[in-house]
């Protein structure tokens, strides 16, 4: 017989290869943000609409960002801010992957005149800039942040009804979803059963990666008055303001770094989501 070997403590307990310092760091981020949106009323250091001090202060002790031109606190309005686009980024994901799935899963599985028809009207709307098309019909709609989540919501589900009919037409063919279909499974069945968990994926990655976009769309549509009603806190808001006096630079520093770490947040769960549910990547 060879000889026993034994094992450390730190070769037997290994971290796992998706568990990286970015994922970390962009979680502990993103649950910032999140808590931030539910429970900031409690802990702002003033009310985000209130005249709290003299307009245009810079950054002091008592104002870490300091005031707006009309002397709101900037750190309290950016806190704040959170509560406008967090639920409204992650509404907007939801409501996109619900339009684009269901499209999607209906043209992949069916095929035939389906597909066509479904892909055609999914082309049409890719056809056009995002943040053109989300323009268009927020203003069409009116302004106000319901509009805009609207909007950018019936820009964003194409690219989910691309990923997911590319998904469905691969595992349909699958052979445990052949074998099924033999035994008699409804169509229902197949695709919520058989094919959806395994197609939905792919879906799962891209969408977590695509919430720091969609803050940003949605600060971009605030940014040019579509968005958020005054005198309401919002991020893209905030920076427009800000634009507009360039030594003032505080005032659109804290939404600035927000939608930043939002972004980057978002963009590392989803790297460390794909690699934990790739296969090539576990051990």
């Amino acid at each position: 017989m060879g000889a026993l070997t034994t094992r450390s403590p730190q070769a037997r307990i290994r971290k796992p290869k998706w568990m990286t310092l970015p994922v970390v760091l962009g979680g502990a981020v993103i649950l910032f943000w999140v808590l931030t949106a539910l429970t900031v009323q409690w802990w702002a250091p003033h009310d985000p609409i209130s005249i709290v001090d003299t307009r245009l202060l810079g950054p002091s002790w008592d104002h870490p960002l300091g005031t707006d031109a009309l002397g709101r606190d900037v750190l309290s309005r950016t806190l704040y801010g959170a509560r406008a686009s967090m639920p409204v980024a992650a509404g907007v994901i939801v409501s996109a992957l619900l339009l684009g799935g269901v499209v999607g899963a209906v043209a992949g599985f069916f095929g035939g005149w389906v597909d066509s028809f479904l892909m055609r009207l999914t082309d049409m709307v890719m056809a056009f800039p995002p943040i053109l098309l989300a323009m268009v019909i927020a203003a069409t709609l009116g302004v106000g942040i319901r509009n805009a989540a609207i909007a950018m919501t019936l820009v964003w589900w194409p690219g989910y009804a691309r990923l997911l009919r590319g998904q469905f037409m691969a595992v349909k063919s699958y052979d445990h979803v052949i074998a099924a279909e033999s035994l008699g499974a409804s169509q229902f069945r197949l695709m919520t059963k058989h094919i959806l968990p395994i197609a939905f994926t792919p879906l799962l990655v891209v969408s977590t990666m695509d919430f720091g976009g969609v803050v940003l769309l949605a600060a971009s549509l605030s940014f040019i008055g579509l968005g958020a009603v005054p005198p309401f806190p919002e991020w893209g808001s905030m920076i427009s303001e800000g634009s507009r006096r360039f030594y003032d630079y505080w005032i659109a520093l804290g939404p600035g770094i927000a939608i930043l770490t939002v972004v980057l947040g978002a963009n590392f769960i989803g790297d460390g989501i794909r690699d934990l549910l790739d296969p090539r990547t576990k051990s």
